[in-house]
């Protein structure tokens, strides 16, 4: 839809003004604090010369930008994810909601604090994962899947979550996670893949580093609609699963509306009525 086409330019203005800002400040001294500890390894050293041996000696002059493009690439993914999430996830919620589910009560079992900190909660631990897993990344069968893997594995926590909070109870989310969490895995795991595809514009390299101006906003917009597409998938996939739920069972009263421990006084109870004996009847 066009409306979605158009929202999907607000993340990506945003993520342009923060990469050129980042850029301006500090690429130069990136590459150069690189292409010192290029030089200074002695590993890298018989790496390059073994690229100078085979006629490859101009990647010299793109390596230490290309591995400053790498290392940057997941911050980018987890912050365009969040900004989808902040700017398009609400609005295309409310379309699939209205068009689809507008039938569908909404029992607010999350607010919108506990979505800034699920969210927030969720995005540390991506961070921290990927912080620990970089040297797998070094093996190369497993950077095709460690990546992809904790991006989908954040994609699945942030956007199930959003998809969910208005119109679902706690008691009813806490049961979707429970019971769907393996295909919202393989939803986010599927998206966390089509995510990567940008990163594929990295491995041209020199002409990548020629034409950045227009390949990283052209990149950028692609993981918008990618995640875009994710909260859709999301949205419809866990209202329909709600839909079916409240229609196949009984919901329980959520735990949260009254907390049995904190009830210290109830008043007295009922009165017992008389049973009813012959000579009364």
């Amino acid at each position: 839809m066009p409306r979605v086409i158009m929202g999907s330019f607000v993340p990506l203005a945003l993520m342009m003004a923060t990469i050129v800002g980042i850029g301006y400040f500090y690429w130069e001294s990136g590459v150069a604090q690189i292409t010192l500890w290029l030089q200074d390894t002695e590993l890298t050293q018989s790496a390059l010369g073994w690229l100078d041996s085979v006629g490859w000696s101009g990647l010299r002059t793109v390596l230490a930008p290309l591995i400053l493009l790498f290392a940057f690439t997941p911050l980018v993914v987890i912050v365009t994810l969040l900004l989808v999430a902040v700017f398009m996830t609400p609005l295309m919620l409310n379309l699939v909601a209205t068009r689809r589910f507008a039938n569908l009560e909404k029992r607010r079992g999350a607010s919108l604090l506990a979505s800034v900190l699920w969210s927030a909660a969720s995005t540390a631990a991506a961070i921290g994962l990927l912080v620990v897993s970089i040297p797998l990344w070094f093996i190369p069968p497993l950077i095709l899947f460690v990546p992809p893997l904790i991006w989908g594995w954040l994609t699945y926590r942030v956007y199930a979550f959003d998809a969910v909070a208005d119109h679902a109870s706690r008691f009813e989310r806490e049961q979707i996670f429970k019971r769907h969490r393996l295909n919202l895995l393989i939803m986010g795991v599927a998206t966390g893949y089509l995510g990567a595809a940008p990163s594929l514009l990295w491995a041209s390299g020199a002409v990548f580093i020629a034409m950045a101006p227009l390949l990283v906003p052209l990149a950028i917009w692609i993981y918008t609609l990618v995640f875009a597409f994710s909260s859709l998938w999301f949205s419809h996939y866990c209202l329909a699963v709600l839909s079916a739920m409240r229609q196949t069972e009984p919901v329980p009263i959520d735990s949260t509306v009254i907390d049995v421990e904190d009830v210290t006084d109830l008043g007295d109870p009922p009165p017992q009525l008389p049973k009813n004996t012959p000579h009364d009847a």
